[in-house]
C-alpha cells in the first residue's frame, strides 16, 4: 500500500472483494518477486529474502485463495526463486547452503492446489482453502460452478515444471488434463474457446471470445509449454486457434471479442488492457507484422493516457480509466525489440519508464492509478508490478555484460518467473498416444529444423515450427515505420470535434438531449416552447416533465416528445459511462504533487478541461464554513482557494459568495461522513436555475475522505497549495505540453441527469391529461447530476480508519522526507 506505506494484509483491510483472493498471508509480494532480484544481479539481497521466505512464510493458512494467482504468483515465484538458486549455487558464488527448500515450499503450495482439481471435468474450482481444501465445513468454498479459461488453462507451466523438478509425476497430469479439457470444448466451426466455462458439464457459460481477460493466458501458455516442454501437441493446439484469432478476433491494429458460435459477430466494441500481451506472443510465434501494428496502436492510446487503460473503446477513448500498474505493454515491447532490434522500441521504453517516474512514483513505491485522465491515484501495487515490469524494463535496455546469467536458457511464465529450458529433457508425464513425438527445446531448435528440411521437402507448412530470422524480416530499416505511421494517424484523427448540425426540416428538434445544458437560459426557453418543465429536486436530481398542451405548436409539441425519448435513451446509455473527474493535486511541501484527490467538475464556472496550465493557489477554510453568507474572512480568502462545506445552500451560491471576497477557485467537501470517490459515484455539481455566467472560477468537489486528508494537511502545515486541473500534472513543470485529450467526448456537454436521477414524464394531449400538471420541490440543499461510473468492488471507509490512514501517511511522509527528496532529485 504505497501511499499509506504499509502492507496489505488480508482481513486486516477491507475487502475489495474478487481482487484479495490473491492474498493468501503467505507474503505474495517477498516470493514474487525473487527472481527479479536475481535478473537486476542483486544476488546479496535474493539470499536475504530467500532466507525470509524459509523463516517467516507459512502455507497452513485457513484462508480461501484463488487457484489462478496461487499458482502463478506463489507456485510460480517458488520455482522461480528455486531455479535461480541453483543457478548460483552452481556458480560457486552464492547460495552454496542451499538445500533445494523453496522446492519443498513449492510442493506443498501444489498439494494444497490439487484438491481444486477433483473434478469430473479435470477442471480445476477457481478458489480452494490453503488448510482445509474444499467441501469440508470448514474450508468455505467448493460451491462454485464457473471459472475462466485462463484460470483452468494457465496451469501446465508451473505444474509441469514442479513434476519435472520433483520427479512426482501427479502435478503435470492434472495441468494436462484440465488443457485436454478446455481443448475437446473449444467451438469446432470457430475452433474459438469461450470467456467462462461450468467446470462440472463443460458448458460455455459466457460464450463472448478474444485475447484479453479471462482467455489471454490459455493461448500463451498452450506456446510457451510447447517451448518447455517440446511437446508437439501444444504447438498443434496453439496453430489451430492461432489461425482462428486471426480470422475472426484481428482486425489490424484491433483485437476485438466476438460470439465463438457467430464469430463474424462482434461481441463488444472495446478492448481490455491484458491483450497488451499479444504482441509478444506473436513476436514468439513468429507474426511479426501484426504484432508492429497491434502494439503501435496500444502505444499509441498510451501517449493519450500517459498510461493504458484498463479498457478502452475501439475509437481510442477510455472506457474504464484505471490502470494497476499493468506490464502486459512493457512485455510486448521487450520482445519486439529483441525480435527486431528496432532502437523506436527503446524510446517506447523510456516513455513508460518516464510515465511510471513521473506519475506513479510516491514515496514508498509506484502507486496504481485510479484514473488515467486525473492521474489520481489507488493505495495499491500489486506484486506483478514487480515480478514483471521491472524484469522487461531492466531486459529491455540492459546490455549483455548486465546480465550475470543467459536468459535465453529460460522462459517467461506468464508472471515473468523463470523456468529453465532443460526441463524438457527432465522425467515427464507421458503425452497422449496421438502426440507421441517429442520436439526437442527452443535453444536446439535450428538442429531439429535441419533435420527436418533433410527429411522431408521443404514447404510453406515446415515454417509454422520454427523461428524466423528477422535479419531477413527486416532488410529495410523503414518497413516497421511503414507499418505504424498509419496506425499512428488513425489514432491522432479519433478525436474529431464535429460540428453540431441542426438541419431545418429533417425531423430533428431544434434541441438535441446531448447538447442541453440545464444551466442554459437559450435551452430553457426551447424547453419551454417544446411544452418541457425543468425542476430541481431536494435531493439532486433533476425533474423533466413535458405537457404537450403547454406546447407553442403541434411541431413543437412533436419535437419536445423527441426530445424527452432522446433523454431516457441517453441518460439509459450513460448509466455505464464515466464522468470524467477532475484532480485537486497537492503541490506544496513535502506533497510536491505526489497526492491527486479525486473530485467532481461544476456545471458552471472555469472549465477546468480546457485550460492548459488549471488554477493554482493556497487554501484557506471559509468563514462561514457553508459560504452560504458573505464571507467575514475576505481578507483571506483573496487571491486563495477557498474551502466549503456542502449543504444549506445552493452550490451556485456558495460560489459568488467567494468570488466576491476574491478568491480564485473553490473546493466543496462533502458534509456526509464517511464519503469516499472509492465507494460512491461522481456528481457533476448543477447551477440554480439561474443564468451562472457571472460565475467566473473553478469550483471543484470532493467526497468526506479525501476533503479530510486536505483538511488534516491544512491542519499539518498551515500553509497547503494545491492545483485545481483536470487531471494531475508533472510536479517538475507548471504546464504540462498535452496532446489532445481523448479521454471523453469534446463534441458534447454532460447531460444534466442519468436515468436513475433523471424523472421523464410525458403528458400526451389528451382530454384525461391534466392541463397545468405542476411538481413543486421542497427546499433545495444544493443539486448535484450524478453519473454512475462502472462498478468497483472497494472498501467502504469508516472515519476513524481514514483519519489514522491520514496520520500514518502524514508521519511516514515526514520521516521518509530526506530520502524522497533525494529521489526527486535523481529523477
Amino acid at each position: 500500500m504505497p501511499l499509506t506505506c504499509r502492507g496489505r494484509v488480508r482481513g486486516q483491510e477491507p475487502s475489495r472483494g474478487d481482487v484479495d483472493d490473491a492474498l493468501g498471508k503467505f507474503s505474495l509480494t517477498l516470493i514474487d518477486t525473487l527472481d527479479t532480484l536475481v535478473l537486476l544481479n542483486k544476488t546479496t539481497e535474493f539470499e536475504e529474502a530467500v532466507r525470509r521466505v524459509l523463516r517467516d512464510v507459512r502455507l497452513d493458512n485457513d484462508i480461501v485463495v484463488s487457484v489462478f494467482e496461487t499458482n502463478i504468483r506463489v507456485l510460480g515465484g517458488l520455482l522461480g526463486g528455486h531455479s535461480m538458486a541453483v543457478m548460483l549455487k552452481d556458480t560457486g558464488y552464492h547460495m552454496q547452503w542451499y538445500q533445494d527448500e523453496l522446492l519443498h515450499m513449492a510442493k506443498d503450495v501444489g498439494l494444497r492446489l490439487l484438491p481444486a482439481f477433483n473434478t469430473s471435468s479435470g477442471l480445476p474450482y477457481p478458489r480452494v482453502n490453503l488448510k482445509y481444501g474444499l467441501r469440508s465445513p470448514e474450508s468455505r468454498t467448493g460451491t462454485e460452478t464457473d471459472t475462466c479459461t485462463a484460470c483452468a488453462g494457465t496451469i501446465i507451466l508451473e505444474f509441469a515444471a514442479l513434476s519435472r523438478f520433483t520427479g512426482d509425476p501427479v502435478f503435470e497430469v492434472h495441468a494436462r488434463r484440465a488443457l485436454d479439457f478446455l481443448w475437446e470444448k473449444r467451438q469446432r466451426n470457430s475452433n474459438l474457446v469461450g470467456t467462462t466455462i461450468n467446470i462440472h458439464s463443460g458448458e460455455w457459460v459466457r460464450r463472448d471470445s478474444g485475447v484479453g481477460a479471462g482467455i489471454d493466458s490459455y493461448y500463451e501458455y498452450l506456446l510457451k509449454a510447447y517451448i518447455l516442454l517440446g511437446d508437439d501437441l501444444f504447438l498443434q493446439r496453439f496453430n489451430i486457434h492461432y489461425a482462428s484469432i486471426m480470422k475472426y478476433i484481428s482486425q489490424p491494429p484491433l483485437l476485438l471479442d466476438v460470439h465463438i458460435h457467430k464469430p463474424l459477430l462482434p461481441a463488444r466494441t472495446w478492448m481490455d488492457s491484458l491483450l497488451a500481451f499479444f504482441p509478444g506472443l506473436q513476436v514468439l510465434k513468429g507474426d511479426i507484422r501484426p504484432a508492429i501494428e497491434t502494439h503501435e496502436m496500444l502505444y499509441q492510446v498510451t501517449k493519450k493516457h500517459n498510461f493504458l487503460p484498463e479498457a478502452f473503446t475501439t475509437d481510442f477513448r477510455v472506457h474504464w480509466a484505471q490502470h494497476p500498474l499493468r506490464p502486459e505493454f512493457a512485455e510486448s515491447t521487450y520482445f519486439l525489440y529483441k525480435a527486431t532490434k528496432d532502437p523506436y522500441y527503446l524510446e517506447v521504453g523510456r516513455t513508460v519508464l518516464d510515465n511510471l517516474n513521473r506519475f506513479a512514483r510516491v514515496p514508498c513505491g509506484f502507486a496504481a492509478m485510479k484514473d488515467v485522465r486525473t492521474g489520481s491515484h489507488e493505495d495499491r501495487m500489486d506484486s506483478f508490478f514487480l515480478a514483471e515490469m521491472f524484469k522487461y524494463l531492466f531486459l529491455l535496455f540492459a546490455e549483455e555484460e548486465d546480465l550475470t546469467f543467459n536468459v535465453e536458457d529460460y522462459i517467461f511464465t506468464t508472471e515473468a518467473h523463470l523456468l529453465p529450458l532443460s526441463l524438457s529433457t527432465a522425467p515427464h508425464a507421458p503425452s497422449p498416444a496421438n502426440a507421441t513425438v517429442q520436439a526437442p527445446s527452443l535453444p536446439h531448435l535450428s538442429t531439429y529444423v535441419k533435420s527436418l528440411w533433410s527429411e522431408e521437402e521443404l514447404d510453406d507448412s515446415n515454417f509454422d515450427w520454427t523461428c524466423p530470422n528477422t535479419r531477413l524480416l527486416f532488410p529495410d530499416p523503414a518497413f516497421p515505420r511503414n507499418l505504424r505511421d498509419p496506425i499512428r494517424s488513425a489514432v491522432d484523427k479519433s478525436c474529431p470535434r464535429p460540428a453540431i448540425h441542426r438541419e431545418p426540416g429533417m425531423g430533428r428538434p431544434p434541441l438535441r438531449a446531448q447538447d442541453f445544458m440545464a444551466n442554459n437560459p437559450d435551452h430553457l426557453e426551447l424547453l419551454r416552447r417544446m411544452g418541457v418543465s425543468l425542476i430541481h429536486l431536494k435531493d439532486g436530481r433533476v425533474q423533466l416533465v413535458q405537457h404537450a398542451t403547454q406546447a407553442v405548436s403541434a411541431v413543437a409539441a412533436e419535437d419536445g416528445m423527441r426530445f424527452m425519448q432522446e433523454m431516457m435513451e441517453l441518460s439509459s446509455q450513460q448509466q455505464k459511462e464515466q464522468l470524467p473527474p477532475r484532480a485537486v493535486q497537492i503541490v506544496s511541501h513535502p506533497f510536491f504533487g505526489r497526492v491527486v484527490l479525486t473530485s467532481g467538475p461544476a456545471q458552471f464556472g472555469t472549465d477546468l478541461s480546457k485550460s492548459i496550465t488549471g488554477v493554482r493557489g493556497f487554501v484557506t477554510v471559509a468563514e462561514p464554513y457553508s459560504g452560504c453568507a458573505e464571507l467575514s474572512n475576505a481578507a483571506f480568502v483573496q487571491g486563495r482557494i477557498a474551502l466549503l462545506q456542502r449543504g444549506q445552500c445552493m452550490f451556485a451560491e456558495k460560489a459568488r459568495h467567494i468570488m466576491k471576497a476574491g478568491a480564485i477557485g473553490g473546493i466543496v467537501i462533502d458534509d456526509n461522513e464517511g464519503s469516499s470517490s472509492d465507494t460512491a459515484p461522481l456528481f457533476q455539481m448543477a447551477g440554480d436555475g439561474r443564468n451562472t455566467d457571472d460565475v467566473t472560477l473553478p469550483l471543484l468537489f470532493l467526497f468526506y475522505k479525501e476533503g479530510n486528508i486536505l483538511l488534516e494537511a491544512l491542519k499539518e502545515y498551515r500553509e497547503v497549495e494545491v492545483l485545481l486541473s483536470d487531471k494531475a500534472r508533472d510536479r517538475g513543470r507548471d504546464v504540462q505540453e498535452e496532446e489532445e485529450d481523448c479521454s471523453t467526448d469534446q463534441t458534447s456537454p454532460i447531460p444534466a441527469a442519468t436515468l436513475d436521477q433523471l424523472h421523464v414524464r410525458t403528458v400526451e394531449q389528451d382530454e384525461s391529461a391534466p392541463h397545468n400538471e405542476e411538481v413543486t420541490p421542497e427546499e433545495d440543499v444544493g443539486p448535484a447530476i450524478k453519473r454512475n461510473p462502472e462498478p468497483e468492488e472497494e472498501p467502504d471507509v469508516d472515519k476513524d480508519s481514514s483519519r489514522k490512514s491520514v496520520e500514518a501517511m502524514m508521519a511516514d511522509w515526514r520521516e521518509d522526507l530526506e530520502a524522497f527528496q533525494q529521489m526527486e532529485d535523481e529523477l
